[in-house]
């Protein structure tokens, strides 16, 4: 589990913050973020908030610690990491239950101040920088918010894409049955994806792509891919019915149904390449991952 309970021999009726401050000897910021993101237990497993002071002669504190599977990073510098992330594969967990992610690994091998810098889906493959520490991260989280990075994907694409294709089409949430979906419309994110057919396979009907996002939307590859009638084979969410993007979102979806609504087991999108400049060095990465390549001329 990525949650361990670690207990402390507490002060009782002291505050919650000072404790961790004084006793612990916690940086103020940890311990705000322990109390906001309720970590802190009594021995009653009640929740100790901000502000409260404490109620047993111990407390527990719920701490992140990351397990391995025998993921390693792609390469490794002074300051940051790439991982070629497999599918199927969270890049963080989301709740205190999920058994293994992303950043199991990246704790694991860089520890607690390592975190990631973006995020891809869960069934996306491909590449994940990871900062190594504070100052890194702070950086490299700067770099993207302000998009001083180039990135390119890959997908397999169902149908025939003959010509370079500009996509320029806003984006919104649909806000319909399901939440995470996206819409193309004239009131959405400005959204523009350029897509390049790199080879068609007449037998399978299916164009291997390379697709590069110049804004950097949710699902902003697969909508645009679908608003245009060439939906990414595998998606669960778009190019599907309701029913079965509800049922693929609650874990209910068989995989001979996600195989016969979606025509594969998995979303077929894999960020291959990623070019930055850290620290005035240019960084040119590709993915050694080929399991697209292989579902495409398989």
């Amino acid at each position: 589990m990525p949650f361990t309970l670690k207990k402390h021999k507490a002060i009782k009726g002291k505050k919650i913050q000072i404790f961790l401050i004084h006793e612990l000897g916690l940086d103020p910021k940890i311990g705000q973020r322990l109390t906001s993101k309720g970590r802190i237990f009594d021995e009653n497993m009640n929740t100790i908030n901000t502000g409260e002071t404490i109620p047993t002669d111990y407390i527990y504190i719920a701490v992140f610690e990351g397990v391995s599977k025998g993921l390693k990073p792609l390469l490794e510098f002074t300051d940051f990491a790439i991982f070629d992330k497999p599918t199927n594969l969270m890049v963080h967990p989301i709740s205190k239950s999920t058994p293994y992610s992303l950043l199991d690994e990246i704790r694991f091998h860089f520890g607690e101040d390592a975190n990631l810098i973006h995020r891809i889906d869960a069934e996306t493959s491909g590449l994940i920088i990871v900062g190594k520490n504070k100052k890194s991260e702070i950086a490299l989280k700067e770099m993207f918010q302000e998009k001083k990075y180039h990135k390119s994907y890959l997908a397999i694409a169902q149908g025939e894409i003959k010509e370079e294709i500009r996509i320029d089409k806003g984006l919104d949430r649909e806000g319909l049955v399901i939440g995470v979906r996206m819409k193309v419309c004239d009131e959405g994110k400005e959204s523009i994806t350029i897509i390049k057919p790199l080879k068609y396979n007449k037998e399978k009907d299916l164009t291997l792509i390379e697709a590069l996002p110049l804004t950097g939307r949710q699902h902003q590859i697969r909508v645009h891919l679908h608003s245009i009638g060439h939906t990414i084979l595998g998606d669960p969410i778009y190019g599907v019915d309701d029913d079965s993007a509800e049922n693929y979102l609650n874990k209910t979806l068989s995989l001979e149904d996600r195989f016969e609504v979606t025509k594969s087991s998995r979303l077929w999108l894999h960020a291959n390449y990623l070019e930055f400049t850290y620290k005035d060095v240019t960084y040119k990465i590709f993915s050694k991952n080929k399991d697209l390549y292989n579902e495409f001329l398989n």
